[in-house]
């Protein structure tokens, strides 16, 4: 794939120009604050320890967006005293895939992190299994197969507006879990994941004290989907092709979740990536939300990658986990 979107100088200028909608820290709030008066408390099974031996692992269960109880692995380091404060990474996982297997997150723990990797609601069956429903769908009209205009007619019943409250509360969740320092936590992910952690960062304020963000997903996304020509943004134009009298109303839904708009009430450290070849979430879109953070921040720029991270980026962040936390 060639390079398709602007040169990097007009990308590192380039400004989401989407108004916000009016109120929208209040309306975000109130989502939150309703889920909490849901939540019940998480509940940790000892996941196969004669499989994992003396790396601990836990099957959690907590309270998400509605009360909806959302699934995910809380992992240890190696031989670590459970009651030991550590500093902790909550992951995100991309479109389409769910929380796999424990064996696949072991890096973070190996290297000294407790970790909470979040299940996805709705989805774990593209590229890593699930264990989560999306039991809130409110769907009354018509919705393309995917995920991109589940409830698309009101901010407040749409998928990704769950899917944030989610991601916020597993924060919350991971701050009041034995073990944690809650003064040393981190947020991560990439593409949909991306997406994920800058919400998280954004919605739970200081809370979360480093970012990052990879190829992040839902970021200008009325520019995203008149660009990108694969899937899951084209979900939406698709829909909006047949459906042509829901336009107004599906973008005006779309500013609610967009994590560009979002990125301006981020404090914590900051640390993303973009690929310039990247068609699956392009690279002004993620310029358009790394410009609108105003906490300290760099972006890893891969002139040469699409949506795939390189390796060697995991170093670059474990360099900076150990850096910040």
């Amino acid at each position: 794939m060639p390079w398709f979107d602007f040169a990097e100088p007009e990308l590192r200028a380039y400004r989401c120009p989407t108004p916000e909608p009016d109120a929208l820290d209040e309306w975000w709030k109130a989502r939150l604050e309703a889920a909490r008066v849901l939540a019940e408390p998480p509940k940790l099974t000892r996941y196969r320890p004669d499989t994992y031996g003396p790396f601990p692992v836990w099957d959690i269960e907590f309270s998400g967006a509605d009360g909806h109880r959302i699934r995910g692995w809380y992992l240890r380091p190696p031989g670590a005293d459970g009651q030991r404060p550590l500093p902790c990474v909550v992951t995100y996982i991309g479109y389409g895939g769910g929380r796999g297997l424990p064996l696949e997150h072991t890096l973070l723990p190996s290297a000294g992190f407790a970790e909470l990797v979040m299940d996805v609601r709705g989805q774990g069956a593209g590229f890593a299994v699930g264990a989560t429903g999306d039991p809130g769908q409110h769907v009354a009209g018509p919705e393309h197969a995917g995920l991109m205009t589940r409830g698309i007619d009101d901010p407040a019943h749409y998928y990704f507006t769950r899917l944030l409250v989610d991601a916020a509360m597993a924060v919350e969740c991971v701050a009041d879990l034995p073990g944690v320092d809650a003064s040393r936590i981190a947020v991560s992910g990439a593409s949909q994941g991306g997406g994920q952690a800058l919400a998280a960062a954004a919605l739970c304020g200081d809370l979360v004290r480093v970012c990052h963000a990879d190829v992040p997903f839902l970021c200008d996304i009325q520019r995203a989907v008149t660009l990108s020509p694969v899937d899951p943004y084209t979900e939406i134009p698709k829909f909006l092709a047949l459906h042509v009298d829901q336009v107004a109303t599906a973008l005006n839904t779309l500013r609610y979740v967009d994590c560009a708009l979002l990125a301006r009430r981020i404090t914590a450290t900051c640390l993303l990536s973009v690929g310039l070849m990247d068609e699956r979430c392009p690279p002004s879109t993620v310029f358009a939300a790394y410009n609108e953070i105003t906490a300290p921040k760099d972006i890893a720029v891969y002139p040469f990658c699409g949506h795939d991270v390189p390796r060697a980026h995991l170093e670059r962040q474990l360099d900076h986990l150990r850096a910040t936390l």
